[in-house]
């Protein structure tokens, strides 16, 4: 078995702060690499070396595998750890780490290949009777051909292409007449994202929740899973609030889930850390969607109701241990809510919003974790994802988790920027999410921006009222006259109503 002395972290901010954690606990040192915008970053100052590789632009820094690699022998690393984003499900670059002598904390390049396609994907866990959504197996370009599959399919259909991710080069299609304009604008839009225009056809679930499961698999062939986490709560198909387990799954659809996540696992022999992603509807019935080959974002929930260290886990991995416990080890704790906090606009279809961290003060308290790499008076750099922080707690169960993060989402004080802290708090009221009857359309069926134009606060109209007595006072002085009482100005100071 290898021992990893060093680890490079070939990413930045929270992620990169919470590999350094976990690695400093089990007694490796670590490298951070950084861009030139992130020079001061949390993460450069946490590491126990660290190293700039280029501009501020992600492609002349964060995605510079050939840079990260040259630095790590020159630094001495025995493995690089590439955390979620960038390089991370890059098979090439796994390739190439692995082909320099060091070691890739992540699965094979050939896992990262069959799972970066999904059409790749479908082929390999045909062969575990893995339920999987109705459409094509294969690339599609003729348009009279993808007319004649989606009559046989039904629609509507989804147009998806293979190699996508974050809804990019996805379109639904309603009616036969928008088929072919809506295929030609997927496949230019996959092109442009992703160099690949093979698109496929699949069966339009109308009413979608999405389920993954985690899971975890060694050298020696041992793979588990490790539960599932709700993630239907989304804007423009990405996550913004996630929780283990889901609500309204059964002990036997979850088993079924399971068994599913770990033969997909199975069919690319994985090992590391992984994520098995699924489509339920509304009946429970589940289908395959496809494999995420890395660390996710919202971990921390299901280390939350395990208990499991994935990072640690993934180290372990890497160095050829076996898994240090079986399935039936493993149980649910309690329950976890993450919300992802971003610099968005809400109130402004979420466009991203730049500025200096003004104000920024973190919750505290029982249950209460917040993974980000800012703090008060950082800018929010423009070249990277906008996402600031994850605010993660639990509870013994679901009612008490949703309780603790309006809470915590309460206590959060950010401002000299909008963030998406409003609308999670919205989410997280609502009877629909309270509930558990929710999918992935909660923002299309649930929210307007209005909607979170709340009153102001006691609080807030007593400090109001307060500044206007003074500002009153100050022009009646200056003028020769008297300052006010409580009788004209019809309220107390806020000092007084609290008796000091």
């Amino acid at each position: 078995m290898a021992k990893i002395n060093k680890l490079l972290i070939a990413n930045r901010g929270e992620i990169a702060l919470r590999i350094i954690r976990s690695a400093r606990e089990m007694g490796i040192s670590t490298v951070a690499v950084y861009s030139e915008a992130d020079r001061n970053a949390l993460h450069v100052r946490a590491a126990d070396e660290a190293v700039c590789i280029g501009p501020a632009a992600s492609s002349a820094s964060y995605l510079k595998g050939e840079v990260i690699i040259e630095e790590a022998k020159k630094l001495g690393v025995e493995a690089i750890h590439p955390g979620y984003g960038f390089l991370s499900e890059n098979a090439d670059f796994a390739r190439q780490v692995t082909e320099s002598g060091l070691i890739f904390v992540g699965p094979s390049p050939e896992a990262i290949e069959v799972m970066g396609s999904k059409l790749a994907a479908k082929a390999a866990v045909s062969k575990y009777d893995i339920p999987l959504v109705p459409g094509t197996d294969k690339a599609i370009e003729d348009p009279a051909e993808a007319k004649k599959i989606a009559a046989e399919t039904g629609y509507p259909i989804l147009i998806k292409a293979s190699a996508g991710g974050g809804g990019k080069g996805m379109r639904i299609v309603q009616a036969e007449e928008e088929l072919e304009e809506q295929m030609q604008r997927a496949v230019s839009e996959a092109v442009s994202a992703f160099g690949d225009g093979a698109v496929f056809i699949e069966k339009f679930i109308t009413s979608p929740r999405h389920i993954e499961i985690q899971v975890l698999g060694d050298t020696q062939g041992n793979i588990v899973h490790l539960f599932e986490r709700e993630c239907s709560i989304q804007r423009r198909h990405q996550k913004v609030i996630e929780e283990a387990p889901s609500y309204i799954l059964t002990p036997e659809v979850r088993q079924a889930m399971g068994e599913a996540a770990v033969g997909v696992a199975k069919a690319c022999n994985y090992y590391g850390a992984g994520t098995v992603e699924f489509i339920v509807d509304d009946e429970l019935n589940f289908y395959f969607l496809e494999m995420n080959t890395r660390l996710q974002v919202e971990h921390p929930v299901t280390e939350l109701i395990t208990g499991v260290d994935l990072v640690k886990e993934q180290l372990m991995i890497a160095m050829g241990n076996p898994l240090s416990f079986k399935q039936e080890d493993l149980s649910i704790n309690g329950h976890s809510l993450e919300v992802r906090v971003y610099a968005e606009d809400p109130t402004n279809n979420f466009l991203p919003d730049i500025g200096k961290l003004q104000t920024y003060q973190r919750p505290q308290g029982p249950g209460v974790r917040v993974d980000d790499g800012f703090e008060q008076g950082m800018d929010i750099p423009i070249h990277y994802d906008p996402m600031i922080a994850k605010l993660i707690v639990h509870g013994k169960d679901r009612r008490e988790a949703i309780d603790r993060m309006i809470r915590a989402i309460e206590e959060y004080r950010i401002t000299g920027i909008e963030t998406t802290l409003s609308f999670c708090k919205f989410v997280l009221k609502h009877d629909a999410f309270v509930s558990g009857k929710f999918n992935t359309k909660f923002v299309d069926q649930h929210f307007k921006p209005e909607y979170l134009d709340e009153p102001p606060s006691e609080d807030v109209l007593e400090l109001a009222a307060a500044l206007a007595a003074r500002a009153w006072r100050k022009k009646n002085e200056m003028a020769g006259g008297k300052a006010p009482d409580q009788a004209t100005t019809g309220r107390a100071s806020a000092w007084k109503l609290r008796g000091r």
